[in-house]
């Protein structure tokens, strides 16, 4: 072949094939790249959506949390509160175990002191008959002197049951 013939058109349609060729693979990198960069693009906005999400979810935690830690007050608040009132009732129940105690032991005293003496004929529902001194004390209508507050022990009580009736 001379050179005429290489600058021929059949020479020439290999050449203009290898700038199709090569404007073809241009054209491929350009979509590859604008692709790319639209991937780029989608998973920068899927981030920020995720961190906006996540943002969000934050600043709804905090807000709970802060319900929940007032929440958390309120009822330790309570509890305190009632702590006191169940200490005070539980004061409040020996006092009175003491005292139901104390009129128990009187009721044995007086009891045997009034049998001693022959006066009352005993319990009411216990063999003995009406009258005396049971019939008073475990009459419910006649106890309003055992609401009294004060303590003391059984002899001082047995004294003020005996000076009052």
């Amino acid at each position: 072949m001379n050179k005429t013939e290489m600058g021929s058109p059949a020479s020439g349609n290999c050449s203009s094939g290898l700038q199709n060729y090569g404007s073809e693979s241009d054209e491929r990198k350009r979509k590859r790249k604008e692709s790319n960069r639209e991937s780029a693009r989608r998973s920068r906005m899927r981030k920020q959506k995720h961190l906006d999400d996540l943002t969000a979810q934050v600043a709804h935690l905090r807000e709970e949390n802060s319900h929940i830690v007032a929440g958390i007050a309120v009822t330790t608040q309570q509890y305190v509160t009632i702590e006191a009132e169940n200490s005070i009732l539980r004061a409040q129940f020996l006092e009175l175990n003491q005292r139901l105690d104390s009129l128990n032991e009187i009721v044995e005293i007086a009891g045997g002191f009034w049998m001693e003496t022959g006066q009352g004929g005993g319990v009411i529902g216990y063999g003995g008959g009406g009258g005396g001194f049971y019939d008073g004390v475990m009459n419910p209508l006649n106890l309003g002197f055992y609401n009294q507050t004060r303590m003391g022990s059984a002899s001082t009580v047995l004294a003020d049951v005996f000076n009052c009736c």
